[in-house]
């Protein structure tokens, strides 16, 4: 009877409780994961029982706390991140609303999701706006509000992160993403706000697989960091050069570029409608304006390197493009101050110059223009 005591006790430890309450739930059935890095791994599917209540324990290692995340559905209703021993008490709905007890850590957590859930309603309802925008005027001033919404959120951030650098809370931060290609965290000089939480973290958890995998990656965006400095330090050119493979591989750097006019433009092949954009209107501009002068640099920003090539392919673009497998950590982001897909800078006498283009309309009275 003692050792089964001693027994009971050491599993006890090794263990983190939630009890969760949801109301608006009875009798359902919920998901408890883990995350696996950068993947969810399902760990249990628990029966809510007819007051809306249910228990869980889950395995944890001393020194190692884990991220658990409660889903209803496809809802991901509560995020945790918990300790060996800790026990927390949790209330919660269907629709993703909760409010957590007993962990520091989940509490934390918990506030910096509502945060990143706010900035993706208010940034998702300007992006709608921006595809109805009835005229240049107003999609120019949507853009605008639109960057100036990323800025303020993304300083926020940094703000967070530095009064709470020993906080495991801070590491979904450093890693959340507006859509596919624009990381809050994507300026080459991010680097350092990577080492330093690596840095606070390693001294309280230093066998954590989640600062291990933040430490690789503190170093490799320092690698970039030391790219993005040598091509700021560019200054026999009027704008921060590129150098980036095409579809066979062969680089083409931008510098090389010989023509009146050079349209850099940045986009995105996963996204349909700037497929279209390249048949309906830039192949037609292309035609037109190319034997005056004009030729187009155009940077996609894809980490499938694959499905780019298949989409240059299929649409036989004739002018330069090239792709950064980077994607949204690229060094080129920072250095053009790419805040939204696609955008268009235009090179003239090795100077960009202070013109904009959001439609055929408005690219073709720039390049009338600049064509003069």
């Amino acid at each position: 009877m003692l050792f089964a005591a001693v027994a009971l006790t050491a599993a006890c430890g090794r263990v983190a409780r939630m009890d969760v309450n949801m109301s608006d739930a009875r009798s359902a059935e919920v998901t408890v994961r883990l995350l696996d890095m950068n993947k969810y791994q399902i760990l249990d599917t628990v029966s809510v029982d007819a007051d809306g209540r249910f228990s869980y324990k889950v395995p944890v290692t001393e020194g190692q706390p884990e991220f658990v995340y409660v889903f209803y559905k496809d809802t991901k209703i509560a995020s945790l991140i918990l300790e060996k021993g800790d026990k927390v008490t949790v209330n919660a709905d269907t629709l993703g609303n909760y409010t957590v007890e007993g962990s520091e850590e989940s509490v934390r957590l918990a506030h910096v999701e509502k945060e990143y859930a706010a900035a993706v309603k208010r940034l998702n309802e300007l992006s709608s706006r921006l595809s109805a925008a009835g005229d240049v005027e107003e999609a120019l001033e949507l853009r605008r509000l639109t960057a100036q919404e990323y800025i303020r959120y993304y300083r926020e951030c940094v703000k967070y992160v530095m009064g709470n650098a020993g906080s495991l809370a801070v590491i979904p931060v450093l890693y959340q993403n507006f859509g596919d290609n624009l990381p809050v965290f994507g300026q080459a000089t991010d680097a350092i706000h990577f080492k330093n939480v690596a840095d606070s973290l390693e001294r309280k958890w230093p066998e954590s697989k989640y600062v291990k995998a933040l430490r690789k990656e503190a170093e490799r965006r320092f690698g970039y960091l030391e790219l993005d400095t040598r091509i700021s330090g560019a200054v026999e050119i009027g704008f921060p050069d590129i150098e980036l493979p095409d579809i066979m591989g062969q680089k083409h750097r931008l510098s090389d570029v010989d023509s009146k006019v050079i349209m850099l433009y940045f986009w995105s092949a996963t996204d349909a409608a700037q497929k279209m954009y390249n048949i309906d209107v830039l192949a037609e501009v292309y035609d037109e304006y190319s034997p005056k002068g004009l030729e187009i640099y155009q940077v996609a920003l894809d980490p499938d390197k694959a499905f780019w090539a298949k989409a240059v392919k299929e649409q036989n673009l004739p002018w330069v493009n090239v792709c950064d497998s980077r994607g949204g950590n690229s060094p080129y982001v920072s250095s053009y101050n790419l805040s939204v897909l696609p955008v268009a800078y235009f090179i003239k006498d090795g100077e960009i110059v202070n013109e904009q283009a959001v439609d055929e309309k408005s690219l073709r009275k720039v390049l009338d223009k600049l064509m003069r």
